[in-house]
């Protein structure tokens, strides 16, 4: 099965928090923004390194969920690198793109970035830069089966 194909946007139920926060999924990447606020800060006020991994892991796996043509994926290996911060406030935008769209393994990479408001030409400040890599064709246990329809039910509050 060809997902470019046949997908047709089902981001409320791929995944609700995403979608809540503004993002967009398709096979081809997953793009959005979100804007920091103090649950998502360190004491200091700055968007903390966690969330920064949680957004990389979570696009990039469903992602690879989406392109695999909706198969059950783990992810296995996070390297994430913290370049600059983000304030309290401050809107961040988010892309995952696959670097490699195999039979079993994909890997995606996800760039956060923050706008340059000091600037006229509205550069982009990488935040962090994430590489995720993700095992696919998983078999789903029999006593899991209905995981698919419980799925919805589980909303995650950041």
């Amino acid at each position: 099965m060809d997902p470019s194909k046949t997908f047709e946007p089902k981001n409320e139920i791929l995944d609700a928090p995403l979608h809540e926060i503004g993002f967009e999924i398709s096979p081809q990447k997953i793009t959005g923004h979100f804007s920091v606020t103090e649950k998502w800060c360190n004491p200091f006020k700055v968007l903390h390194g966690g969330v920064s991994a949680l957004i990389a892991e979570s696009l990039a796996s469903m992602g690879a969920h989406v392109a695999s043509g909706f198969q059950r994926v783990a992810g296995v290996h996070l390297s994430i690198h913290h370049l600059k911060s983000a304030n309290l406030g401050e809107i961040v935008h988010a892309e995952a793109k696959p670097l490699n769209v195999g039979k079993s393994i994909h890997v995606w990479e996800v760039n956060l970035w923050k706008s340059d408001n000091s600037s006229k030409l509205g550069n982009r400040i990488l935040i962090s830069s994430s590489r995720l890599t993700v095992k696919t064709i998983m078999v789903v246990p029999e006593k899991i089966k209905d995981a698919a329809a419980n799925l919805i039910k589980k909303y995650a509050k950041l």
